[in-house]
């Protein structure tokens, strides 16, 4: 189980039902009611996609004052630099406005940093550089709002500068000719959600006039939309227009780098969607960045010969393999390590090694945060200096806990959920331990649990169809603030697990009732998932349409798998019957019968028990641990498998003293009580009850 806690929907029936009748299908109508949209007309707006940006660029703070710089270099022929950087949304930012320059005629140098070599932002060497090179304006994108010293020193040199950025602002804003951000304080632009790359098209369609905006926005919105998604931004308001555009338009795209690339991935002529995107296309464009050589991915954006697109798009494969290469190594010794961390370095991973690649740390961050469901901090080692990356966990505060342990660093910077930092190497232990303890304070002792969102329950398997799942493609395009739809089936019976992909994936056949599923979960083997056939589960997962052989079925794409908490119908009738039991209703013959126990019996029960909590006190969802205790009761005792019996041992432990059992909701907590002398299991009034009542009626 990837995720400790599932919070799962439970939209209204009749909201449901209202969207069904108005011609939206079952799983539409549970997906926008579980997401608060309950109205026919709230769904219409929600699901219409706009096909043109309507908030005009020049009602952005600056704007005015960027179009007339620019256009006056365009036009006197000055030579013009755009500084970007080395991520997806960077790269596509850069590309797009020097694309649109040299359209125009001007001469247009380019310049993206090396993530390891220059870091993030503007540097004074870069700008002397693109000075020496003849540059006198110099454009940012996706850069530049905090770079207030490096402004001053281009503007030293007689260089102008014009800022776009869509990055959080300072007190003090540089002393550019312009500085367009939607974030700016003075900004009334109505969308302040925007990627870099999505302020880079805005000022693209300011400089060509409202003639040209809508041929500019065909040309680009494909760059836009990939840097929107690489990015996580909202996907709401004019980043939908965007996205939804900028792949309708994909396949069409007059940069050739872009085919190619999605031949080089497997995607040509094949549907696609912002999935595609954001796990397939973005990550090969941003190894690029992470490996040292965002170039590369600049230069097969903007070629324009297919085969030098071709032999681009290759290298960019190649490097995106070795950056998966690398990111596993890491991981394998990152995790090394974590088995050696006492359990008071647990609450925040402080990890760090001279071996480490620097551009791909930030990556490993991220899955060891969601593996272990706490902050990491991966510190890349060199020349005694340490280059770190951390990210977040369930909505802690990077920024203020990197903040707090300032003085034990050289400098740091991001924001909330993920951030950078530059460490002395002898600092590292004591930033381990008080990042820790700042983070044990911080959440009262209570540290987050991984959670998992649930859009509902799917409580009509029979009602799936190719058809169902494939009207969920309203909904796109998916991204942060609208996700692509996750269900859960629960209770479900597992037919058969399967490896595949030489055991780094499994392949499962799930049944519930009449229905059968196939099922893959990606990149979990048999022994993580520790399920086997004839397990009764719940599974979270997306629905896909899968075609395979000419043939094309709906496939569940599980996220997380869980013995389930709903138990059968048997289960249930267990359940009801010794609740009666408990409170002392009235019971026939046979379900007496059913519940009479002996000492010997409980034997097994008691064996087992004192191996669970022989350490101490246990946690565990009710309705599995039950099976589970069940199971091995039967095999401790040689006898067969008696969910009800296992459910009764645990009452008549608890009400003979020896264990105590509370509940929260569906988790039970057990632990053994201290006792002195025999217990007569036998003396419990529940078993008292059922002999007396079988003397009585003999």
């Amino acid at each position: 189980m990837k995720f400790l806690k599932w919070n799962i929907g439970a939209p209204a029936e009749q909201d449901v039902a209202l969207l069904q009748g108005a011609g939206y299908s079952y799983l539409l109508s549970t997906v926008l009611a579980a997401r608060g949209i309950t109205t026919v007309e709230g769904a219409a707006e929600f699901l219409d996609r706009e096909r043109k940006l309507t908030i005009s660029p020049m009602r952005m703070r600056d704007m005015d004052k960027a179009v007339s710089r620019i256009q006056r270099a365009i036009a006197d022929g000055e030579t013009i630099a755009v500084f970007g950087d080395y991520d997806v949304d960077g790269i596509t930012s850069t590309v797009l406005v020097r694309d649109y320059l040299k359209r125009c005629g001007a001469k247009c140098l380019r310049y993206i940093p090396r993530r390891i070599e220059d870091g993030y932002g503007l540097s004074t060497d870069a700008i002397r550089a693109l000075h020496d090179q003849g540059a006198t304006l110099m454009i940012t994108v996706d850069c530049g709002i905090t770079g207030n010293e490096e402004v001053a020193f281009a503007n030293s040199l007689g260089m102008d500068v014009v800022v776009t950025d869509h990055h959080e602002c300072k007190d003090h804003l540089p002393a550019a000719v312009a500085v367009v951000d939607p974030h700016r304080e003075d900004c009334p632009y109505p969308f302040k959600h925007l990627a870099g790359c999505g302020v880079a098209l805005k000022l693209v369609l300011a400089l060509g006039g409202e003639n040209r905006e809508d041929a500019l926005f065909a040309r680009y919105c494909t760059l836009a939309a990939i840097g929107t998604i690489a990015d996580v931004m909202r996907m709401e308001g004019e980043n939908r227009t965007i996205v939804s555009c900028g792949l309708e338009a994909l396949p069409h795209t007059d940069f050739v780098g872009v085919h190619a690339l999605l031949k080089e991935a497997g995607l040509l002529g094949k549907p696609i969607t912002s999935i595609q995107i954001g796990f397939v296309l973005s990550p090969r464009i941003n190894a690029a960045g992470r490996m040292g050589a965002a170039d590369l991915a600049a230069d097969l954006l903007e070629t324009d010969d297919p085969a030098r697109a071709e032999e681009l798009a290759r290298r960019l494969c190649d490097l995106n393999r070795e950056r998966q290469n690398v990111e596993q190594a890491i991981c394998a010794d990152a995790t090394e390590k974590i088995d050696h961390l006492r359990s008071e370095e647990r609450s925040a991973l402080v990890l760090s090694s001279e071996q480490w690649h620097q551009g791909v740390v930030g990556i490993v961050a991220s899955r060891l945060s969601e593996k272990y469901s706490c902050p990491s901090f991966m510190i890349h080692l060199k020349d005694g200096v340490g280059k770190g990356s951390c990210r977040s966990y369930g909505g802690f505060n990077l920024f203020a806990a990197l903040e707090s342990c300032k003085n034990l660093l050289s400098g740091f910077g991001g924001h909330e959920l993920a951030a950078g930092f530059t460490i002395p190497a002898e600092n590292i232990d004591a930033f381990r331990i008080r990042m820790n303890r700042y983070v044990r304070d911080t959440c009262g002792g209570e540290l987050p649990i991984s959670s998992l969102e649930v859009d509902a329950p799917i409580a009509c398997p029979a009602s799936l169809s190719l058809s169902e799942v494939e009207q969920l493609s309203q909904l796109e395009p998916y991204g942060a603030g609208n996700p692509r739809p996750v269900f859960a089936l629960l209770g479900a019976m597992v037919d058969a697990v399967q490896p595949v992909g030489q055991g780094r994936h499994l392949k499962l056949h799930l049944s519930k009732g009449s229905c059968r599923f196939d099922a893959i979960f990606f990149s979990v083997t048999e022994d993580e998932c520790a399920i086997a056939a004839g397990s009764r589960v719940d599974v979270a997962f997306y629905l896909q349409v899968n075609t395979f052989r000419g043939s094309t079925t709906i496939q569940l794409q599980l996220i997380d798998i869980r013995p389930s908490l709903t138990p059968s119908r048997h289960q249930a009738e267990d359940l009801a019957l010794l609740e009666r039991l408990l409170s002392g209703d009235a019971l026939t013959a046979q379900e007496a019968s059913r519940l009479q126990t002996t000492r010997d019996q409980l034997v097994p029960y008691w064996r087992v028990l004192e191996r669970y909590l022989h350490a101490g006190k246990l946690e565990a969802d009710r309705l599995p641990f039950l099976r589970q205790f069940a199971r091995e009761a039967a095999a401790e005792g040689g006898g067969s498998e008696n969910f009800l019996r296992s459910a009764l041992a645990l009452e008549i432990f608890q009400e003979r003293g020896l264990l105590a059992l509370s509940r929260q909701g569906e988790r039970l907590n057990l632990h053994l009580n201290s006792t002195q002398g025999k217990v007569d299991l036998t003396a419990c009034p529940y078993l008292v009850r059922l002999r007396d009542g079988a003397a009585h009626r003999n």
